[in-house]
């Protein structure tokens, strides 16, 4: 698989999504291992030290564990914590620029909802 790493932000962070959105898709399921540091840097063609670091952003989250001999492993919950966090950062970041965005082209909230529930976001 290839990834497009963006210039928008450090690889790490970008490759630290990647795997948060694999453990919220179930992908990396909870208490299953994760690939290793040096089987991503070989697959990715990036520094092991840039897999390194994103990895250890998920430990300190807590959503990641490393086990001394076998990697690192997917912890219990942190499928709900990631979802939670996502839920947060969308509503507070996400939700005030599109509204933003829907006033400058000059709709209003009830032409937002109405073109949402039309193109299916009553799921």
């Amino acid at each position: 698989m290839t990834v497009e790493w963006n210039d928008n932000q450090p690889i790490y962070r970008q490759l630290r999504d990647l795997v948060a959105q694999r453990i919220m898709d179930g992908s990396f399921p909870e208490g299953e291992a994760v690939p290793s540091v040096r089987q991503v840097a070989a697959d990715y063609q990036i520094n092991h030290l840039t897999v390194g670091k994103a990895y250890q952003e998920l430990v300190d989250t807590g959503v990641l564990e490393k086990r001394r001999g076998l990697g690192m492993f997917v912890t219990a919950g942190a499928c709900k914590a990631l979802t939670s966090n996502e839920k947060e950062q969308f509503i507070d970041e996400e939700v005030p620029a599109f509204l933003e965005r829907a006033r400058v082209l000059g709709l209003d909230v009830d032409e937002v909802v109405k073109l949402l529930l039309e193109t299916g976001g009553n799921d």
